[in-house]
């Protein structure tokens, strides 16, 4: 699914127009970001969280030339699913498993 997408079917659920309901979502992903950037977890109840997670740094092979390259040390985003929504996941999978 594309943003484009979800701000389709955001638009369509809210009977908010297709702009303003992009500018929603905008602003809820440039707050995501900035909380991020300032340090700042950022959780949202049953759905999950997303958080800055520390890579070491680390040798790595590049597999076309067989050379080893270094790779820095990063800080990366991770999102961490509730469990609300893995079980919702999960039910809603086997669903579609059992019901081709």
């Amino acid at each position: 699914m594309t943003k484009a997408e979800i701000i389709d079917r955001i638009a369509a659920g809210t009977g908010l127009t297709k702009i303003e309901t992009e500018a929603v979502v905008n602003g809820f992903i440039a707050t995501v970001i900035q909380g991020l950037m300032s340090g700042e977890d950022v959780e949202i109840r049953g759905f999950g969280s997303f958080r800055i997670q520390h890579r070491a740094a680390r040798s790595a092979r590049n597999p076309r030339t067989n050379e080893v390259i270094e790779i820095e040390e990063r800080y990366v985003p991770v999102f961490k699913p509730s469990r609300e929504l893995r079980d919702e996941v999960d039910r809603a999978a086997r669903e579609r498993a059992a019901n081709p």
